[in-house]
């Protein structure tokens, strides 16, 4: 590992003003991911900026009956919280998917979203090609070992997928990413925050230099309420989704009300297709009718040789899903 000097900010505009002109600072709250990725020498950083104590940490209604999270709220006190628990249990559902207990206990909210790649050849430098690594260089998963890769929104240059649970949930809830730089605050929708590769792979989100995540606002949603988080994985504990689905369905007097539902595993971010969750609604909760939507989210599917499996899991996954929060709104473990 190398070297870094290290400085702890006592407030938000001190943890901007140690960033600002420093391209190889990084801050750090958990630290879960950016640790392991100094350690394998994927991230030098020169300087660690600790943001632990600011007060970022709260989780609070918001007076249009949403929720707001403070993003250095710990993933254990998200997953527990009573108000993210009644309002949103598939984000809660989500957070207890994706981690050792000891690991949610450390993870923070803003952390969470800005996890890199699990990408094999990403992670191990001894791998040269990798344009996410190493701009211009290659992708070595492309002719190499790519079962856990995108079927979606990939482009040449980079195949990886974004490994958060909480992400996915966060992307069919339509959160609001609430950050702070020099230029004062900015709101960024969830969908608008992580990017696909395109020519490059190395940029993950669209959060710019020197800012700083304050917080993550969710919307009132009744759907919520009606809610499957399903993560399909290679084992049952501590692993990273193969395919994973949130899904919310809002069911009035036989019909769809409103539908939402995105994926993980598949994609560079979660991945949600606002044209699939709209012919839902006004539509019998079935079968038939999820399996049409299911065809519309995977449009454009590009499967490599070892993942093509993910198409006909992931079309299945969506409509099991769906199927579920239908049930557990009826409260009877059936359709309606």
């Amino acid at each position: 590992m190398k070297s870094f000097s290290y400085s702890q900010a006592a407030d938000v505009p001190s943890a901007l003003q140690a960033i600002h002109g420093n391209p190889a600072a990084f801050f750090i709250g958990g630290g879960t991911n950016l640790v392991d990725l100094m350690k394998y020498g994927v991230e030098q950083p020169s300087h660690l900026i600790d943001i632990g104590k600011l007060p970022l940490a709260d989780i609070e209604a918001l007076p249009d009956g949403g929720v707001r999270i403070g993003a250095l709220a710990r993933n254990s006190d998200m997953a527990n919280h009573p108000l993210i628990r009644e309002r949103y249990p598939v984000l809660s559902e989500a957070i207890l998917a994706g981690a050792s207990p000891q690991l949610r206990n450390l993870a923070t909210a803003g952390g969470n979203l800005m996890q890199r790649t699990r990408c094999y050849y990403f992670y191990d430098v001894g791998f040269t090609q990798c344009n996410k690594r190493n701009p211009g260089s290659g992708c070595a998963a492309r002719d190499g070992i790519n079962r856990i890769h995108a079927i979606l929104g990939a482009s040449d240059q980079c195949i990886a997928t974004n490994p958060s649970d909480m992400s996915v949930a966060l992307a069919a809830i339509g959160a609001i990413v609430q950050v702070q730089g020099e230029s004062g605050p900015r709101s960024i929708p969830f969908a608008e925050f992580h990017r696909l590769p395109g020519d490059t792979p190395q940029v993950d989100t669209n959060l710019r230099k020197g800012e700083l995540i304050t917080s993550i606002d969710l919307p009132s949603l009744p759907a919520a309420r009606n809610y499957c988080y399903l993560k399909v994985r290679d084992r049952r504990s501590y692993a990273f989704a193969l395919v994973s689905v949130a899904a919310m369905v809002d069911v009035q007097n036989g019909k769809i009300r409103e539908a939402r539902f995105a994926l993980g595993g598949v994609a560079h971010k979660p991945w949600r297709v606002p044209a699939a969750e709209k012919m839902l609604a006004g539509k019998e909760p079935n079968a038939a009718a999820f399996n049409a939507a299911a065809e519309v989210a995977l449009h454009g599917a590009r499967p490599y040789p070892d993942n093509a499996f993910k198409v006909p899991l992931a079309r299945k996954s969506i409509v099991r899903a769906l199927s579920e929060a239908v049930a557990r709104g009826n409260g009877n473990g059936k359709l309606g």
